[in-house]
């Protein structure tokens, strides 16, 4: 397929990855942290109010995230010992103060940057508005957490044809836009260098349970079945499996339970490495020898 971010690269024809620790999956999971502005349209559980204002059908469901499912995650991630990148809207480092400190002191140190808020998208954008709002993005994340975001990820995966440059000149080493690949991969950048990460469209909550229509139990078992069938793939490739969890989708009691139960399996799997999209990017940085200008011995 023809694409300007970057070039078909079948699988079975790369140079070897290998994995710390001789681990066959690399497993990692993102929580996002997000904002919906009161008043604006949104992802929303009934579409028939989305219009309205106020919608509390709408807005109450999501609103539930910040303020109960995702500290119910963070128990149940804690508890199984996973380790957890934040995917953060920069209004909710402002909005909810408590969340992100919180997140904080449970030593979540790998960061993806989600724009602004999620009613927000960067469609249209033009280049000169597109690198003020990372900018500005970029500096309260920063300012929140201490150390500027290594990923990135648009609201709602919304980008225009600059945003990698744009993010690539910002400083940003990866991003998780693109869900095409078990494996990281170069994107095409004007200048520096910016990689893919691995993130999982259908073993994303949002599509699981909002669009596939699956109960608990089911994306449960789901997770399980990706890491089972990934590790019995055949080939020494080095894969990668991101998983996206939102507060108020799998932060829900009824989904959270099943969810909980399949995380205490995963350290029964040999051959795991559970980590973080940052600790991805220094892997793959380090084992495909890139840096700023330079052409990655992995890239083909």
């Amino acid at each position: 397929m023809t694409n300007p971010f970057y070039e078909y690269s079948p699988i079975v024809r790369r140079p070897r990855l290998q994995l710390p620790g001789g681990a066959r999956l690399a497993l990692w999971f993102g929580v996002a942290i997000e904002h919906y502005p009161f008043g604006k349209p949104g992802l929303s559980l009934v579409p028939y109010t989305a219009d309205l204002v106020p919608d509390p059908m709408n807005f109450g469901w999501r609103d539930y995230g910040p303020r109960v499912g995702a500290f119910r995650l963070m128990d149940i991630l804690d508890q199984a010992a996973i380790p957890v990148t934040g995917i953060v809207n920069s209004a909710a480092c402002t909005e909810y103060p408590g969340l992100i400190e919180e997140a904080l002191e449970r030593n979540w140190t790998s960061w993806v940057a989600h724009g602004d808020n999620n009613s927000t998208w960067q469609v249209g954008l033009e280049r000169d508005a597109e690198v003020e709002l990372v900018r500005k993005v970029t500096d309260t994340i920063k300012t929140v957490i201490g150390h500027p975001p290594a990923g990135w990820i648009g609201p709602a995966l919304t980008a225009t044809m600059n945003t990698f440059d744009v993010i690539a000149e910002a400083g940003y080493r990866y991003t998780i836009d693109w869900a095409n690949d078990d494996q990281p991969f170069w994107l095409n950048v004007s200048s520096g260098s910016l990689a893919s990460i691995p993130y999982s469209r259908e073993l994303n909550d949002v599509v699981a349970f909002m669009l596939h229509h699956q109960t608990g139990p089911e994306f449960a078992q789901s997770i399980l079945d990706a890491v089972d069938q990934m590790l019995a793939d055949t080939g020494d490739y080095g894969r990668v499996l991101g998983i996206g969890l939102h507060p108020f989708l799998a932060g829900q009691p009824w989904r959270a339970i099943h969810t909980a139960r399949a995380l205490e399996q995963l350290h029964d799997r040999e051959g795991v490495w559970l980590t973080t999209s940052d600790a991805l990017a220094d892997w793959f940085e380090e084992s495909s020898g890139t840096g700023a200008n330079s052409q990655p011995a992995a890239r083909e």
